[in-house]
């Protein structure tokens, strides 16, 4: 039952981060604005997920067993929200075979600012879209995207 319990609450803290980046409309959590506080919040609370024997350090294996049981809590979901979370934490691991939470937490917070365009303390729906569409215009074999004129 515990780890049921944690399985799905990993689950869903990180399926709702990557749902910061999607478009506006639907008015949902995902849409709203984000502060830099929500977003250390966010990771430590991750963090605190994933360190599964509490010694303030998270080892690839114990972010890989949280994944692991994330997917068995969604029926061995390999797909869109497996595979963001295994980037998310590839990403977060590089080379490295353990993070503490000062490096988890500076890695969020990391890219929090670099959302972060007018370096406000708060991302926005308007900040989310306009990065979705400098990536997309750097992917290769993208075309210019024609912008709708004001009349």
């Amino acid at each position: 039952m515990k780890k049921a319990i944690f399985a799905i609450a990993f689950g869903a803290a990180v399926v709702s981060a990557p749902a910061m980046a999607q478009a506006p409309g639907g008015g949902g959590w995902g849409q709203r604005d984000q502060t830099r506080a929500e977003a250390q919040q966010r990771a430590d609370m991750m963090f605190q997920m994933m360190d599964a024997n509490r010694d303030g350090t998270v080892t690839k294996a114990e972010a890989q067993q949280a994944l692991a049981q994330f997917q068995a809590s969604r029926g061995g979901d390999n797909g869109r929200g497996g595979g963001r979370m295994q980037r998310m934490l590839d990403q977060a691991f590089g080379t490295a075979q353990s993070l503490t939470l000062q490096q988890f937490e500076a890695q969020a917070l990391a890219r929090f600012d670099a959302m972060d365009l007018n370096h406000d303390g708060t991302v926005t729906a308007a900040e989310r879209q306009q990065l979705r569409e400098q990536r997309a215009q750097s992917q290769p074999g993208a075309q210019p995207q024609a912008q709708a004129q004001p009349q």
